[in-house]
């Protein structure tokens, strides 16, 4: 994978270099999910697809970087530990530039909620970007577990991008038995068995589970189109839930609007420290 600096305005985009000729390229925008299933994969008009996107794009909303072109190389972006720590290491190494133009948010006007079950997600009006989320579990070692968050200073970074992906080890049986998840190990994922994590290093938070949905709920939220003002709630949602929430909430033109900042004050205000993106050229040699 290689990250490449882009232009004001020209938001998040991946391009397949292993596929020749056009069609090539699909912008980050929820439109663009095609599949939720163990994670979110976009795909565009020409049937090209990239998955596992949800953990690169929380980092990029957490580093503020509005502007980037994603070059991989296969149909998969590395999946690195399972957190969003390596890519914001990343970023931090190649620099990151604010740009000349004010940045444009979506700022949420009125509550819209969806649900799918026990799963459930909601957007409301709020200042900043804060999010409320609640997991529950059988198993002992996850169990109940609920945190707020506010995405602003160096919150994301300090508290939510080390939390890894999990799973149960009866799943990731079943997964491989029918092809999938053949690259998950517990270099790359938090496995739980029984109610038991497995991982040697144990947990890197004592509510490192319900701070990793956090993580995938941030990534999938910033297929927006831009940063949200506004307030997220939660409960035992996944990629399906919170993309269902984007198409709801992009369905009634009363329910958001775009604001654009350009002050370092008011962007404060409005989410923390923020930035865009037009860094030099850095790349990760990784398997996906």
């Amino acid at each position: 994978m290689t990250l490449l600096p882009s232009g004001p305005n020209s938001g998040i985009v991946f391009r397949r270099t292993d596929i020749s000729g056009g069609g090539r390229t699909i912008p980050a925008t929820w439109g663009n999910v095609v599949d939720t299933m163990l994670c979110t994969t976009l795909g565009n008009a020409d049937g090209v697809k990239i998955g596992t996107v949800e953990h690169l794009l929380s980092a990029l909303c957490g580093a503020g970087i509005d502007n980037l072109m994603i070059e991989v190389n296969g149909p998969e972006v590395p999946v690195m530990d399972g957190s969003a720590a390596p890519f914001l290491f990343l970023f931090e190494c190649a620099g990151i530039v604010e740009q000349e133009e004010s940045r444009r948010y979506i700022r949420v006007l009125k509550p819209v909620s969806v649900g799918d079950g026990g799963k459930r997600a909601t957007l409301q009006p709020g200042n900043g970007f804060t999010l409320d989320f609640e997991i529950n579990f059988e198993s002992t070692a996850v169990a109940r577990q609920n945190i707020s968050v506010d995405l602003a200073d160096d919150f994301f970074k300090k508290e939510i991008s080390r939390a890894r992906t999990f799973g149960f080890l009866h799943e990731v049986e079943h997964l491989r038995e029918a092809g999938l998840a053949k690259g998950g190990s517990l270099d790359n994922a938090v496995v739980v068995s029984g109610n038991k994590v497995i991982n040697e290093d144990g947990l890197r938070y004592e509510d490192e589970f319900v701070r990793h949905k956090v993580l995938d709920a941030v990534g999938d939220l910033f297929l927006a189109g831009g940063s949200l003002i506004g307030h997220f709630a939660g409960i035992c949602s996944g990629h399906a839930v919170n993309n269902k929430l984007l198409r709801a909430l992009f369905a009634d033109p009363d329910a958001w609007c775009y604001t654009e900042i350009d002050s370092e004050s008011d962007q404060s205000a409005a989410i923390g420290a923020v930035w865009a993106a037009e860094a030099p050229r850095a790349a990760i040699a990784a398997t996906a």
